[in-house]
């Protein structure tokens, strides 16, 4: 791998940085991480996801978001650059798989919205149908869905985290269940200790 500048900052893209005055105002944190495969955190990061989009690139130059989603740890770390996925039956417009045909270069956003982090990734990626490669087809394979139609797995050729500005925070059910399980569970036990007291108290009225 390289550093994530080395493959987006283009001369294009360094000419608007000197535009605005902020080109070079990264070179020492992406000198840094030359060749800097996942670490703990970002392969943490990558399985406790349930989605991630990817974008890809036609033979016209245009490009594609796709949205891919499966039960935790649906993405699998095969390696520390390498990462992949299980692919299950959609809408079979294929778009990506073609896309892939004529340039296997790829661009992932992970988000975790609740903790407002984003994790970027660059890499090079293949998309295969399961049935030529079984073996990795039970790698990537995730217990809670359907069929593996095909899996793809992905290269890195960078990576880096942005900024957490402007990302909202939303939670999905298991996250809001986490977040407010205790508190319910506490009033649950605080309803119960005072229906307890009621019907006590209703029985000592009876009593007099």
């Amino acid at each position: 791998m390289t550093s994530y500048a080395d493959i987006m900052f283009t001369p294009d893209v360094q000419a608007e940085q000197a535009r605005v005055g902020s080109k070079g105002k990264y070179n020492n944190r992406y000198e840094a991480k030359q060749d800097e495969p996942l670490g703990k955190n970002e392969q943490d990061f990558l399985t406790s996801r349930t989605s991630i989009y990817i974008a890809s690139v036609n033979s016209l130059g245009w490009p594609y978001i796709q949205h891919r989603g499966g039960p935790l740890g649906f993405i699998k770390v095969l390696d520390p650059i390498t990462i992949g996925f299980a692919d299950y039956l959609g809408n079979r417009q294929l778009i990506t798989k073609g896309n892939l045909n004529t340039d296997d270069r790829v661009s992932i956003f992970a988000m975790d919205y609740a903790r407002q982090a984003r994790l970027k990734l660059q890499g090079h990626a293949t998309l295969v149908d399961a049935e030529e490669v079984p073996d990795l087809m039970a790698q990537l394979q995730t217990e809670g869905q359907g069929r593996v139609q095909r899996v793809m797995t992905i290269r890195l050729a960078a990576w880096d985290w942005n900024c957490p500005q402007f990302i909202t925070p939303r939670f999905d059910a298991a996250e809001m269940t986490a977040l407010v399980g205790p508190e319910i569970s506490r009033l649950e036990t605080r309803n119960a200790t005072l229906e307890a007291e009621v019907a006590d108290l209703r029985a000592q009225l009876r009593k007099t």
